[in-house]
């Protein structure tokens, strides 16, 4: 989107600044750091090393590289709520200078990252969220067609609707009024609705950014005072605990292998019944005779004596 904010405003200071009968902040933009992913490395395939979440947030105007205050607060205090889970960080690639312009880099390079982690990582849920004119530029990357007014070769192209189901939540923190951006002649920010459900869009009370009569410059960097950062991470944490929740119904754990046929049990053994113990007649001993007296021995018998020889009568 090409933001002709220099057309239209003259800076005053880092924030604020005057333009002939209006009084405007000047909202932050969505910074330039590659991936910060704290509790998970560089995404790749969907593996242990892609985190439950992930929370791709643009800081606002000048900050300091990373988060922002903001950012930083809201994303400790989401942790804080969803113990036991992973929470990886991106930091929208964008200079987040006063060259209002270079906004259309940050929407672009949001884009680019939803889209990369959906592909890499399908199960984590991710967090779009900003601050100020990160803010912005977070509600640009949900809108589902191009902003009247703007060329469409000038902004990205709207996500893929199916998209959608790997944003478990948005959360915008001072995201410009309609009465800003027409202040400035640009579009308002649309929420796509696929995102409007689970979006939460924060504005401190008198903030001059957001709020559609706020006057109050100083409100404008009282999110975290407020509860308004607490306020968002606990929406944010519902909107996770849900849509974790959805996908283990939806794909429960893979069912081990099938038991196999479970075998007729065997006919029991038939046993041969044991004889009957015997009664009190029954197996006794024969009764054994009482030796008796030896019988005596019969005498073999002799031999008959020899008969004499006769005798010659005549010797």
């Amino acid at each position: 989107m090409s933001f002709n904010w220099r057309a239209h405003i003259v800076p005053m200071c880092q924030h604020v600044c005057v333009e002939a009968r209006h009084v405007v902040v000047l909202i932050g933009a969505a910074t330039a750091v590659p991936t910060i992913l704290f509790g998970a490395p560089t995404l790749s395939a969907q593996a242990a090393n892609c985190p439950d979440a992930e929370v791709i947030f643009a800081r606002g105007t000048t900050e300091a590289p990373g988060l922002g205050p903001t950012g930083e607060a809201f994303v400790n205090s989401l942790r804080s709520r969803v113990t036991g889970k992973t929470v990886g960080v991106y930091a929208v690639d964008y200079p987040a200078t006063m060259d209002f312009p270079t906004a259309v880099d940050g929407i672009s390079d949001a884009r680019a990252h939803v889209l990369a982690t959906a592909s890499n990582c399908p199960r984590t849920k991710m967090v779009i969220g900003g601050f100020s004119q990160g803010a912005a530029i977070a509600g640009f990357v949900t809108a589902s067609v191009v902003p009247d007014g703007v060329h469409a070769t000038d902004v990205p192209t709207p996500l893929p609707p199916d998209i959608s189901d790997h944003v478990a939540a948005v959360a915008l923190f001072g995201k410009p009024s309609t009465r800003f951006m027409k202040a400035i002649s640009e579009p308002p920010i649309a929420i796509g609705p696929l995102y409007a459900a689970k979006t939460i869009d924060l504005c401190v009370d008198n903030d001059l950014v957001c709020a559609s009569d706020g006057r109050s410059f100083s409100a404008h960097n009282q999110y975290e005072e407020a509860g308004m950062v607490d306020k968002g991470a606990s929406f944010v944490a519902n909107q996770l605990q849900s849509s974790w929740a959805a996908d283990a119904i939806a794909n429960p754990p893979a069912a081990g292998p099938a038991p196999g046929p479970v075998p007729a049990p065997a006919a029991p053994a038939t046993l041969t019944p044991l004889p009957a113990a015997p009664g009190p007649s029954q197996h006794l001993p024969a009764p054994v005779a009482a030796p008796g007296p030896a019988p005596a021995a019969t005498p073999s018998p002799l031999p008959p004596a020899p008969r004499p020889a006769p005798v010659d009568p005549l010797t």
